[in-house]
């Protein structure tokens, strides 16, 4: 991947996804880490998948971030982790589809196109976590993106988001 400028900065980044049920309501968070602060971040999209909640999460993840930055991401989709290891640059060789002749094209491409242009920005390496182990911050994540969910499921059927709150100056929305 090509990279606009070398991060001076690194982050670890958690994310998850919920759809009550799938498809249906559907919330997203995630948690941003830096040695010096860190920011939650949900929102929500009725109606949606749980795949588009996984890939919306990782996108708003690296909104937040204002300058160039490398980026841990630890997921529990692995449908996210090989996207972003390397899935994206495939289906960017095949105009977005998972085969050369293009009669597979793939799912949530809007999301997919990007998170692509995020990650020329941004160093990002994904990690795979198991989902409800016990990991603290894939924890957290699923309980901020379950009431997302919930809240989700009390709105009108279209996007919406949850309101933002002050950001330090690391991060931007």
């Amino acid at each position: 991947m090509q990279h606009d400028e070398e991060p001076r900065f690194s982050v670890d980044l958690f994310t998850d996804g919920a759809c009550l049920p799938n498809p249906g309501p559907g919330g997203w968070a995630f948690i941003l880490k830096h040695p010096a602060r860190s920011k939650e971040g949900s929102g929500v999209e009725n109606p949606s998948t749980n795949n588009r909640m996984e890939i919306m999460a990782v996108i708003k993840g690296l909104e937040a971030l204002k300058l160039p930055t490398r980026v841990a991401l630890y997921s529990d989709s692995e449908y996210v982790v090989n996207a972003v290891n390397g899935w994206m640059e495939k289906w960017k060789r095949f105009g977005w589809s998972r085969s050369r002749n293009g009669k597979k094209p793939i799912k949530n491409v809007d999301l997919w196109r990007r998170l692509d242009e995020l990650c020329q920005r941004h160093r990002v390496t994904a990690h795979w976590v198991r989902g409800h182990a016990g990991h603290a911050e894939n924890e957290r994540c699923d309980f901020l993106a379950t009431e997302a969910a919930k809240l989700a499921t009390t709105l009108p059927t279209r996007p919406a988001m949850m309101p933002p709150e002050p950001l330090p100056p690391l991060f931007q929305t």
